[in-house]
């Protein structure tokens, strides 16, 4: 039988270099714009449907959100990045990840369909049972997703990614919003992921050439299988402790508690969670190309953790000092509770993109079982982590996940010491350098505000964002921040190349 072989993907035999810098360049630059599209469009749709509804129906939504979320796991994990992470994948092997996503995430929703009602009557919350039904609906679609990411990120190809995220997001605010206006409530919320997931899907099997062939292996399986299970079950351990205080939330306190912490987590994540995809997305199939040449790993490991922090560190600082009146501005004040949690998780998550460099950089190197071994402590000492807090409230949840966070980072750090000799040290200080300046910024912020009490709002937070931008680069002018000066010296190089032509 004849198979295809990927043209835009070859060894380094053939071009006698790795990833071009060139591909990677564009890579991010597709990937960032697919993740801010998305992640503007997602402002907008959260934004406009915390104001139409009310907490308890989005607690409800987080709930049955949870199940689906670690049912879509065991579809879309494990295999995909086999598929990335395999030197030679063909056609065979995607039309087998293909067929095989396909059939196990329909038995997956056969058994939502009966547990449904179960978690109904264990939760007291009989609108569980059809929501949940109907939202694992997604998975068959989600699975045909996995495999088209993954043959898009093989080739680079990442202007697709783009487009299909853009249009499907686009298309599922327009669902969620005109439900939420009709008074549809927690259906809207439902029919909008769905509409999310299946809009992606659809628009990238018209915009993607790839089509599976009429060909199953077990042997292919098995052998995507060795690689991707120690990494389905990680993710299935991540997803599960990320969850789990959702679902501890909503057994031992409210639906609104929950619709609470749930926010306070999901504004902050909007913001790293987009650059943090956009980075595993394009580092993960650049590094796998350069496996064997451990320095060129570890120079694109710290590049990325100092670009990374740079983007995320002035968000997550600024959007945490400037948290009240955003929130009291955009939602009203009924979500002004979640205040707290946004701050404690603009923190936690300032870790995140040395953690996303580090773990791609594992990974790379073939090394998925050392994934394995290092997220199993994390994942323990979490677990002990939240039974603690469950006892003195929600909010000590949230102050558990930072314990976490941090824990998580050093031994992913003492992993890359190991295999690619990115240390603990040189991880936290690429951190640093991009953290001091954010931390300047966020101080003269939340010292400014202190006299603008009696101001109204949208002035107040006006003056919050110019001061903010202002004190950032200053800051970083002073401290001579490397990444700082690295993107403005690209920037007014790009733009020395092009007056000429432009002239």
């Amino acid at each position: 039988m004849a198979l295809f072989k990927f043209t835009l993907i070859k060894n380094r035999k053939e071009h006698g270099m790795g990833t071009s810098k060139k591909a990677i360049v564009s890579g991010m630059f597709w990937t960032f714009s697919e993740r801010m599209a998305e992640q503007l469009v997602s402002v907008v749709i959260t934004i406009v449907l915390a104001r139409l509804l009310t907490p308890d129906q989005y607690g409800t939504i987080s709930l049955v959100t949870v199940f689906v979320t670690l049912a879509s796991v065991f579809v879309t994990n494990g295999f995909g990045t086999a598929l990335i992470q395999k030197e030679h994948a063909d056609a065979l092997d995607f039309s087998t990840v293909f067929y095989f996503g396909i059939v196990f995430s329909l038995a997956v929703c056969l058994i939502l369909y009966f547990v449904a009602e179960f978690i109904a009557v264990f939760y007291h919350m009989p609108i569980l049972t059809p929501v949940l039904r109907v939202l694992s609906l997604q998975l068959p679609f989600s699975a045909i997703n996995s495999v088209q990411q993954a043959y898009v990120s093989r080739g680079m190809n990442f202007k697709n990614f783009f487009f299909a995220t853009s249009i499907g997001t686009f298309f599922s605010a327009i669902v969620g919003i005109t439900m939420a206006y009709n008074g549809f409530g927690v259906w809207s919320l439902v029919w909008q992921s769905i509409s999310n997931t299946v809009g992606n899907t659809v628009v990238l099997w018209f915009m993607v050439k790839w089509r599976p062939i009429w060909a199953f292996s077990f042997t292919r399986l098995e052998q995507l299988f060795s690689y991707g299970w120690k990494l389905l079950v990680q993710g299935f351990l991540i997803t599960l402790y990320d969850n789990i205080r959702s679902l501890a939330i909503g057994k031992f306190y409210s639906a609104r508690s929950l619709a609470f912490y749930t926010k306070g987590n999901q504004y902050p994540n909007l913001i790293v969670t987009n650059i943090d995809t956009a980075m595993g997305r394009v580092l993960f199939p650049a590094m796998s190309k350069e496996q064997s040449n451990f320095f060129r790993i570890k120079s694109v490991a710290r590049r990325s953790t100092k670009l990374s922090s740079f983007i995320m560190s002035p968000l997550l600082i600024g959007f945490a000092s400037c948290a009240k009146p955003i929130v009291s501005f955009l939602l009203t004040d009924k979500w002004l509770p979640i205040v707290p949690y946004i701050r404690i998780i603009c923190f936690c998550l300032l870790v995140r993109a040395a953690q996303t460099s580090t773990l791609q950089a594992i990974k790379a190197t073939g090394k998925s079982n050392l994934v394995l071994k290092m997220d199993i402590p994390v994942r323990i000492v979490g677990f002990i982590a939240l039974m603690i807090s469950l006892k003195f409230g929600v909010i000590y949840v949230a102050l558990s996940d930072v314990i976490v966070e941090y824990f998580c980072l050093i031994l992913y750090g003492v992993a890359t010491s190991r295999t690619i000799n990115y240390g603990l040290r040189e991880i936290f200080w690429d951190l640093w350098l991009n953290v001091l300046p954010a931390l300047i910024m966020g101080l003269i912020v939340l010292s400014v505000d202190s006299f603008l009490s009696g101001c109204p709002v949208i002035v107040v937070l006006l003056l919050d964002i110019l001061l903010g931008i202002f004190a950032y680069v200053v800051a970083c002018v002073i401290l001579k921040n490397e990444s700082f000066f690295y993107i403005f010296s690209a920037i007014k190089k790009e733009r020395s190349k092009r007056l000429p032509k432009e002239g």
